[in-house]
């Protein structure tokens, strides 16, 4: 009889964490569709008189997005927000959060090597040797000597945007041989998505 309910439970639990993939994209789309997609649909409909279909909203969106981004790829458009950049300098308020949001696009941008934010992912060592903790390499600095110091962020799970800045030697940091968006994901995930493996700590 233990044996059996054990089989009951077993597969009830084999069976939940089955589902809970799907319940979370089931969850993602409708918060996507009474979010972004019935408010861009109301908000047109003010406009002009269009057919409510599902998921038009957000393909409009989507398809507004890759024509702002062609925009502002050339120079006219880098010039326009050079321009809205030293607009925004002049007025207080509007200058501190233009500059929060333009940080955090930055901070986002990884598909673009000119401006990723974080230029290699890493396992960091701050605590002489007693533990490594992920890092991202966002540049480097010199100190008085001339010697290469590396600036690195170590985020905070699971806002990858929050966390601390360290100031380290080359050699208090390893290659773990992961992608950004490998990290990234190990970060976010709390630690549960994780690549196979890592290059040999020594």
């Amino acid at each position: 009889m233990k044996n059996f309910f054990n089989h009951i439970r077993s597969n009830i639990l084999r069976g939940l964490l089955a589902i809970i993939p799907l319940l979370l994209c089931i969850t993602a789309i409708e918060l996507l569709y009474r979010l972004i997609d019935k408010q861009i649909m109301k908000f047109l409909d003010q406009f002009v008189d269009i057919r409510q279909i599902p998921g038009l909203g957000i393909l409009l969106l989507l398809i507004s997005l890759y024509i702002i981004g062609l925009i502002f790829s050339n120079v006219v458009g880098r010039q326009i927000l050079g321009f809205i950049g030293n607009v925004t300098e002049r007025i207080p308020i509007i200058k501190f959060i233009y500059g929060v949001g333009k940080q955090i696009s930055e901070t986002l941008s990884i598909t673009d090597p000119q401006k990723q934010a974080f230029k290699k992912a890493v396992l960091v060592n701050t605590f002489n040797g007693n533990g490594w903790m992920i890092g991202f390499v966002t540049g480097s600095i010199k100190d008085q000597n001339g010697e290469e110091l590396l600036r690195i962020f170590v985020p905070s799970a699971p806002h990858p945007l929050t966390g601390i800045i360290f100031i380290v030697k080359p050699s208090q940091v390893i290659d773990c041989g992961w992608t950004v968006e490998e990290a990234l994901k190990l970060v976010v995930s709390i630690g549960i998505v994780s690549p196979e493996k890592i290059k040999k700590i020594s």
